[in-house]
């Protein structure tokens, strides 16, 4: 890795590192791209230069506080535009500030309430009873492709969207590929583009014909609240904004299935650890589902612009300046966490619940700032699969390479965890 040099700018010691441009060092080293730096500089702040521009990179507790004020740091044009033809799409809930923000939000969180987190819980149970089913005498499945396929299933229903059964094994591949395909390049990116467009073009269809009486979703499901929401101009969200919302309840839904990966994954590992499930103690699932979601690789960072120009610690950040926080190295920030690189469900025992040291989803107020608002339904999510995982099933992991490698994002161990054997308990 290339080493950056210490210089002195507008009367700030911040980090520099050398070199034009350091877009290569992100695809090489992936989610230890930030971290690497930070333990170099030996500090929480540094300056690189990333698709030709300056980009100031932040991580820790502090700068997680600094990245959510809202005063200070707004998200439009901050995600670059691969991520914004893939991931998030045109116009979606995370490229919005302000009131605008504020007011999408209130739609989003309207679908967190405990009656559609029940819902939700209930349909994961139902789908994974489903699965188990099959799955008795098949002989060996790759669980992160049976978790995809089930978390689509899942989220389709939970949010009141039809399965297209004739043709499902591609609906997954669409809806996977938004977030397995953002750092990559060539072909697999450009069909990326296209599913993302192809999945909008589908769901405008079904909000058209939601509106024109046509169809009648579940009431309180996505595809129901998301087609009647109104901007603070009391008109219904243009067609195409909805699509791109309902596909972000979609797309990190299913991406569910990467965590659910790395709990099979921990479940093996750790043995002294997965004995204390047995008993079904809900305090300890949620201990070790926290753990999981802290350890193991998800989101590398997210991106802000300053609003405008600051000071913070000496270090200035000027209008419009492109910002990076660093989600892995926070979680793995050892003045946050004791022995972060050892897995340590018992560290969530006495946990205080900190909005800005443990950020796997990013960090901030729910309601407020711009927190993930499905948080609480991956934990649900992840703990259904947690007590399948250990109480409902009977299974061998034979030897693969269950290895994941850091530069990869997202993360995936090459042989997709494989099960077999598998029988119900």
């Amino acid at each position: 890795m290339e080493r950056g040099i210490i210089q002195v700018e507008n009367q700030s010691w911040t980090p520099k590192e050398k070199g034009f441009d350091h877009t290569l060092g992100v695809m090489r080293e992936g989610y230890m791209y930030i971290p690497n730096r930070m333990q170099s500089f030996q500090t929480d702040i540094f300056k690189t230069r990333l698709l030709g521009e300056q980009v100031i990179c932040l991580s820790g507790k502090e700068a997680a506080e600094l990245f959510y004020d809202i005063d200070k740091f707004k998200r439009h044009k901050a995600a670059p535009k691969k991520a914004m033809k893939t991931l998030f799409g045109q116009g979606g809930l995370q490229t919005l500030d302000g009131v605008k923000h504020q007011h999408r939000k209130e739609m989003f969180m309207s679908l967190m309430s405990n009656e559609r987190l029940n819902k939700l819980k209930a349909i994961t149970e139902k789908h994974w009873e489903q699965a188990l089913h099959a799955w008795t005498g098949k002989g060996k499945i790759q669980l992160y492709d049976e978790a995809k396929e089930m978390m689509t299933r899942i989220a389709s229903e939970w949010a009141g969207l039809p399965a297209p059964d004739d043709k499902f094994e591609e609906h997954v591949k669409k809806v996977s590929s938004l977030f397995e395909s953002p750092t990559k390049l060539g072909l697999k990116y450009k069909k990326a583009v296209n599913h993302r467009k192809e999945l909008e073009q589908w769901i405008r269809g079904l909000i058209t014909q939601v509106r024109d009486g046509k169809m009648h979703p579940e009431t309180g499901s996505a595809l129901d609240v998301i087609s009647w929401h109104r901007d603070l101009n009391e008109n219904l969200l243009d067609s195409q904004t909805a699509a791109v919302e309902i596909v972000n309840i979609l797309r990190p839904i299913v991406a569910i299935s990467i965590y659910i990966n790395f709990t099979a994954l921990a479940v093996y590992q750790f043995p002294n650890e997965t004995v204390k499930l047995v008993s079904g103690n809900e305090q300890l699932m949620q201990q070790f589902v926290q753990e999981v979601r802290r350890f193991y690789p998800f989101f590398p960072f997210l991106p802000a612009r300053v609003k405008q120009d600051f000071t913070w610690k000496n270090h200035t950040f000027p209008k419009g300046t492109l910002t990076l926080l660093d989600l892995y190295g926070t979680n793995h920030d050892p003045k946050y966490w004791d022995n972060p690189n050892l897995f340590k469900p018992d560290r969530f025992a006495d946990w205080s619940g900190s909005p800005f040291d443990f950020i796997p989803q990013g960090g901030g107020d729910y309601w407020m700032g711009h927190r993930c608002p499905g948080e609480w339904m991956t934990v649900d999510v992840m703990k259904v699969a947690l007590d399948y995982l250990v109480n409902k099933m009977d299974y061998t992991v034979p030897k693969q390479d269950l290895s994941y490698r850091l530069v990869h994002m997202p993360s995936i161990p090459p042989s997709h965890v494989i099960l077999e054997n598998i029988q119900r308990k």
